[in-house]
């Protein structure tokens, strides 16, 4: 649980799209619950906000992940995360990391710098900071999958292929790929979604068991609305659902039985 899993978990449901259109805006919410079978672990929310950075108007999207009930007894959570992005270019000004996983935690800032491919990250913890060298369109946790809800060849994708983008997180920068398994109809209490299904790929080791032990369910709309993830952990199978969300700039699609 130390890498910020249980917030990961919710982040990775919010980045597909198939519309070249911007497929989120401001005012935009999500609300996720974390569960193993019918009892609850927790929830998470991600909503977009503007703010401004360097005298124009960006994105400023902000996620949160707490446990709850007799979860947060064992293993209290309160994640936050924050990022600024430009509207253009998604690509990010800023990220904040603020968490306490079971009192594992941390409290840093990213600054980057995409004309120099640098990023200022700080910690305020140890209070030190130190310049990193990133690629070139480099995106935080938090950007990055609005930055892929917009990509445009995610439509284009064959079953088994699969999308990269460069990821900065943890200080350092990693290469996040997202392979695409195909759609299937779910069952789910706003009713039955149609939904594109994908597996991000991720590094295998003590949290998760094999390196596609994601798989994310997103509604099949102009949204591409988060709906379903479920997570084969060291620890066991986690899922989290989408319990509720306003601000969407499309309408959402349900199948009539």
């Amino acid at each position: 649980m130390k890498k910020g899993i249980i917030f990961l978990l919710f982040i990775l449901l919010a980045s597909f799209d198939t519309q070249k259109e911007d497929a989120f805006d401001t005012g935009e919410w999500f609300k996720f619950r974390v569960h193993y079978g019918v009892i609850n672990a927790g929830y998470a929310t991600l909503e977009v906000q503007e703010a401004v950075r360097n005298n124009k108007k960006v994105f400023h999207v902000i996620g949160k992940g707490y446990t709850t009930g007799m979860s947060r007894f064992f293993f209290k959570v309160d994640d936050l995360y924050e990022s600024y992005f430009d509207k253009t270019t998604g690509n990010p000004y800023q990220f904040v990391r603020k968490i306490d996983e079971g009192g594992y935690t941390k409290n840093q800032e990213g600054f980057f710098n995409q004309a120099t491919d640098h990023i200022l990250l700080k910690d305020y913890e140890s209070n030190t900071e130190k310049t990193l060298a990133i690629p070139n369109n480099t995106q935080d946790i938090v950007s990055a999958f609005y930055y892929l809800r917009n990509h445009p060849n995610v439509d284009k994708l064959k079953v088994g292929e699969s999308i990269a983008i460069d990821m900065f997180f943890d200080g350092e920068t990693t290469k996040f790929k997202l392979k695409f398994i195909g759609r299937e109809d779910i069952d789910t209490k706003f009713g039955k979604i149609p939904t594109m299904v994908f597996r991000p790929l991720v590094q295998s080791g003590r949290v998760f068991k094999e390196q596609e032990s994601l798989t994310v369910w997103i509604s099949d709309d102009n949204n591409k609305l988060p709906i379903r993830i479920k997570a084969e952990l060291a620890i066991g199978s986690i899922k989290a659902d989408l319990d509720g969300f306003k601000g969407l700039k499309n309408s959402f699609t349900i199948k009539v039985n």
